[in-house]
């Protein structure tokens, strides 16, 4: 028999661990679409597995309860909760204000392995910064769902096609002491986008760098991870078609920099015409405040399909007729 659960003055259910109340749960068609969701993009706000799951509930009341459900019940075929709430949310001073974010459990994944899902998830890096990364690709492939013209590309699929990890040795430079060092490339993620046009199908790839200003825009050691060195790196990677081995593509790819300040996307960009004064058109910017100094939880930026992204050669956004044009 399970135990009294506890609940606050209110009658409310504790919002940072499980409160199980011994109702059973078992996954059903939705809920494994979120646990893809966040086993290809890593941890989501609930804004976007609502966003993702949309066409499946007629109540978003509802389905906010369902996710309430598989973090607190723990009675499952898979023997726990299914979902967590990472304790990083919780530490700012106005987190009770802020939607939830969610990721997977060890039941959600054992869930998906038995419905034959091949995505794996895979983690690295601080958790702001995961959230970060999540939160810009998930945007990209929302978007995506929305038009009936770009399909979205996966990371899960372009790197099971090419029996690649994301890492792959890349040779730079040094350009005060001139000297050649092999440092393996490390994107935050990669995807791609399937564009449906009058002349058939195209492609685009896209390597993602999520810029927390934790690292320098420079550094006297280029063994330090900086600004700088991401672009030598990304010069040997996109420039010397290392790309195209890596992740056996034959299509072009970019690179998109989102930064959270206007003011260090323009020192980034002010970098990149440095080390590349003829000028950049693979290095795309684009600032997002809602990861600064007090990050929040944000809904979903479905403009980052469609706005303009800066480089160092003007301004271009992700669809496929204007980058065409840009690249001319």
């Amino acid at each position: 028999m399970s135990p009294k659960p506890k609940f606050d003055a209110l009658g409310r259910r504790c919002r940072t661990r499980p409160t199980p109340t011994g109702k059973r749960i078992t996954p059903q068609p939705r809920d494994l679409l979120w646990f893809e969701k966040l086993a290809e993009h890593g941890p989501l706000p609930s804004s976007f597995l609502l966003a993702f799951a949309k066409d499946m509930h007629r109540s978003e009341k509802r389905a906010k309860e369902r996710l309430t459900d598989l973090f607190n019940e723990d009675r499952t075929p898979h023997r726990g909760t299914y979902l967590t709430r990472p304790a990083q949310q919780f530490r700012t001073l106005d987190a009770r204000y802020n939607q939830l974010v969610y990721d997977l459990s060890p039941s959600s994944v054992a869930a998906l392995r038995k419905s034959g899902s091949a995505i794996r998830p895979a983690r690295s890096g601080p958790w702001q910064h995961s959230l970060m990364v999540s939160c810009i690709t998930a945007s990209i492939e929302l978007a995506c769902i929305e038009r009936d013209d770009i399909n979205f590309i996966p990371q899960s699929k372009i790197l099971a096609r090419a029996e690649a990890t994301l890492r792959w040795p890349t040779e730079i430079c040094d350009p005060d002491a001139g000297t050649t060092y092999a440092k393996d490339l490390l994107p935050d993620a990669v995807f791609g986008l399937e564009y449906l046009t009058s002349e058939g199908k195209r492609y685009r790839f896209y390597a993602l760098e999520a810029d927390r200003v934790t690292e320098p825009l420079r550094s006297a050691e280029i063994h330090r991870k900086s600004f700088l060195r991401h672009l030598l790196q990304y010069e040997d990677y996109i420039e010397g078609g290392g790309f195209q081995e890596h992740l056996n593509l034959t299509a072009p790819m970019m690179v998109l920099n989102v930064t959270t300040s206007e003011a260090r996307l323009q020192r980034m960009i002010g970098l990149t015409e440095e080390l590349f004064p003829d000028g950049n058109s693979y290095q795309l910017f684009q600032a997002w405040d809602a990861f600064g100094s007090t990050p929040v939880p944000p809904h979903p930026k479905l403009s980052l399909l469609s706005n303009e992204w800066n480089s160092v050669s003007g301004r271009c956004c992700l669809s496929f007729h204007q980058l065409r044009n840009e690249m001319r």
